[in-house]
């Protein structure tokens, strides 16, 4: 195990960070295969569970920086249309379409909507809200970007598609499982191998999108 003397000046937590990234096989895994950040494989991991990713055509990633998630679907499902947004820059990816934009902006679904150019398959978002340090607040704001993405994929989903989305510590709460479940007839919460086992966060993965008339 490779451990780093604290460099002065350097916060012992970030040591502690400097460290896991070295010695975490995942970090290590997706230098190898080109990945852009290890939460590629908390992807790959779910879909192995739960197969999502199979004859998609048109998906969205919410919170695409880095470029983990949407570089494993242009890998598993190369002819689909992909269409990605984050506040923060992201590197071009090949065949993906990348908006850097607040995803709460009032403008963000629409633009969403007009790149992608028909309904979705799949919404997946690995967003999470900037954390402050408290744990309820950290949650509540989490949870509201998860209920915008919800509210977003039941808009542009197809019937029989999949919403997929980072929620913390406990899950989804009983309002968003219960509108989960009214949209979708399967509702599962999932931690993915590649998912630290010290981390706060689940995955809360909808199937079989209803579609307006059955709701």
């Amino acid at each position: 195990m490779k451990h780093i003397r604290t460099a002065r000046g350097r916060k012992v937590s970030s040591t502690r960070w400097l460290e896991r990234q070295l010695n975490d096989p995942y970090v290590k895994k997706a230098k190898a295969e080109n990945y852009r950040s290890r939460a590629a494989y908390k992807l790959l991991e779910l879909d192995e569970r739960f197969g999502f990713l199979k004859g998609v055509k048109a998906v969205v990633d919410l919170g695409i920086a880095p470029g983990g998630w949407s570089q494993v679907v242009r890998r598993m499902v190369p002819g689909a249309t992909i269409v990605g947004i984050d506040l923060l820059p992201t590197d071009p990816i090949d065949g993906v379409t990348i908006l850097q934009l607040d995803f709460m902006d009032d403008t963000a679904p629409d633009k969403l909507s007009e790149a992608l150019g028909s309904p979705a398959d799949l919404v997946m978002s690995d967003m999470a809200a900037n954390t402050v340090g408290h744990q309820q607040t950290d949650h509540l704001r989490t949870m509201g970007l998860v209920e915008a993405g919800l509210e977003f994929a039941v808009e542009v989903l197809r019937p029989g598609g999949t919403f997929v989305a980072k929620v913390l510590a406990g899950g989804a709460d009983h309002g968003l499982v219960a509108e989960l479940k009214r949209n979708f007839a399967t509702v599962k919460h999932a931690k993915p191998p590649a998912s630290r086992k010290g981390s706060s966060e689940w995955y809360v993965v909808a199937q079989r999108f209803k579609g307006a008339a059955e709701v």
